[in-house]
């Protein structure tokens, strides 16, 4: 067995559980606090639980994307016969998590808006709020299909991030 390896291995499963718990965590509270005060999951409002479902899954997919950059780093400290610091670990962990919660913020905006767009005249927050599911049903989906579309890019965009060695080309 690997010792290293396995080390790694449960170093990056806590890693991956931590993160997740800690941003949906803080996810659900800041929704919670910006725009529903008075919705819990234990109340009749099945509206809001179907939203706040389709932004905890949209969180999650975007954290799919983003928390295996950050293993990257961490497996590249663990290789690399120049170590790379905690801070440094930590800083690019900041970013990448920061660059995570900025698409999700993006994307949100653009499935209210496009929402808005679709459906004049129609306060999705307040239709949420009185227990309108065709609504909470048609926001989470649209939710989950442009995350689902941006997830690829914003891998992309956090993977180009990535501290890699360089190579020497000798071609």
């Amino acid at each position: 067995m690997n010792s290293q390896l396995f080390t790694l291995a449960l170093l990056e499963i806590i890693l991956s559980i931590g993160i997740s718990v800690v941003v949906i965590f803080i996810s659900y509270i800041l929704l919670k606090k910006l725009f529903f005060k008075k919705e819990t999951l234990q109340g009749d409002n099945l509206a809001f639980v179907i939203f706040t479902s389709g932004i905890m899954l949209s969180i999650g997919i975007i954290l799919s994307e983003v928390v295996p950059s950050i293993t990257n780093v961490i497996r590249l400290s663990a290789t690399q016969n120049e170590a790379i610091s905690i801070t440094t670990i930590i800083g690019y962990s900041t970013l990448y998590l920061f660059i995570g919660f900025v698409c999700a913020l993006c994307i949100n905006l653009a499935v209210f808006l496009l929402f808005s767009l679709l459906t004049k005249g129609v306060n999705e927050f307040k239709e949420i709020q009185r227990n309108n599911i065709a609504v909470a049903i048609l926001v989470a989906t649209i939710l989950i299909s442009i995350t689902l579309i941006a997830k690829d890019s914003i891998s992309l965009l956090i993977s180009s991030l990535v501290p890699y060695p360089e190579v020497t080309n000798y071609l």
